[in-house]
């Protein structure tokens, strides 16, 4: 079980631990969750800014970058406009679920690249299947816990929260291997501001931890991340962050496919991850909607390979 731990109680053995650890990364290209071409090219683009290369200078173990073979191409069904590309995000997700499967089975910290958010389902779908009891960390603009039914756009990468916690008829436990849906006191958001009006209901009426932007601006960074992280620890036994790359600011990140402006400020992001970092909790990372075509000058993919070493333990000093 994990424990709950202050920053200060665990900076040291965190060092410890985390100089030995073995890093997979598990590269999704894929775009159909969003509907918009270039998401695919995500992975690809953050390996080139550099990723590997920073988590070896960091000494870390290295053990490999397996892309997944996912579908490149779909037909829009007519019949189903609530859920464009069903097949093809069912697909994808039970090839990501297998690599992140064999990832932790091979002690390893999985840190898969997306890709739009919806390859987060493969993501879980593979955690779950080792842990019983997941916390999860949700950077995002958005809720993602849209279903079939309330949906506006049918677009799924709006979805996968609702399907992790088995809200949507599309389930989890509906991808071969997956393990136990996730709770909903397991679950934290931070960085909304573009949530849809069920989205809004189902947090105030389910009591979802949710921190907006307001909350942070009122509260601070450090006082959100310190609830988060007192909220993810509380008899979970493994800790997800999924980072989508529009929770931040567009001003720090214009290349995603769903900007929203007022976001999370790089020093705030940074700030976020290294609290993470110091507690020695999280268990796995995904970091996705990086769109090339939409950055300039490779910005945002740099700035997820930031965003990624802040979370294995880079500090200034």
């Amino acid at each position: 079980m994990v424990t709950k731990m202050t920053a200060a109680d665990n900076k040291a053995e965190r060092t410890d631990s985390m100089v030995n650890k073995k890093i997979r990364l598990i590269s999704v290209p894929f775009w159909m969750g969003g509907s918009r071409a270039g998401s695919e090219l995500g992975p690809e683009s953050i390996i080139q800014a550099g990723l590997a290369r920073q988590i070896r200078s960091m000494g870390f173990d290295l053990v490999g970058n397996y892309e997944v073979n996912c579908p490149r191409h779909g037909v829009l069904d007519a019949s189903q406009p609530k859920t464009k590309y069903l097949p093809e995000v069912k697909e994808m997700s039970g090839l990501v679920g297998e690599q992140v499967y064999r990832a932790v089975l091979g002690d390893a910290f999985p840190l898969i690249l997306g890709g739009d958010h919806s390859i987060a389902i493969g993501s879980l779908a593979g955690l779950t299947g080792h842990y019983n009891n997941l916390g999860v960390i949700w950077f995002d603009a958005h809720g993602d816990l849209n279903t079939e039914e309330t949906t506006p756009s049918g677009n799924m990468h709006g979805m996968p929260l609702a399907v992790a916690m088995g809200l949507s008829k599309f389930k989890l436990s509906d991808i071969p291997g997956a393990g136990p849906l996730i709770k909903k006191e397991n679950v934290v958001i931070i960085g909304a501001r573009d949530l849809d009006p069920y989205e809004k209901e189902f947090i105030r009426n389910e009591g979802i931890a949710c921190f907006s932007m307001h909350d942070i601006d009122r509260l601070g960074m450090k006082a959100v991340m310190e609830k988060a992280i007192e909220i993810v620890s509380n008899g979970t036994d493994g800790v997800h962050v999924s980072f989508d790359m529009d929770c931040m600011d567009p001003a720090e990140a214009a290349g995603v496919g769903t900007p929203v402006p007022g976001g999370i400020s790089y020093r705030e992001a940074h700030f976020a991850l290294e609290l993470l970092a110091e507690t020695g909790l999280v268990t796995s990372m995904d970091i996705v909607e990086v769109n090339p075509l939409l950055d300039v000058g490779m910005k945002t993919s740099r700035l997820a390979v930031e965003m990624a070493t802040s979370l294995l333990g880079k500090r200034i000093i």
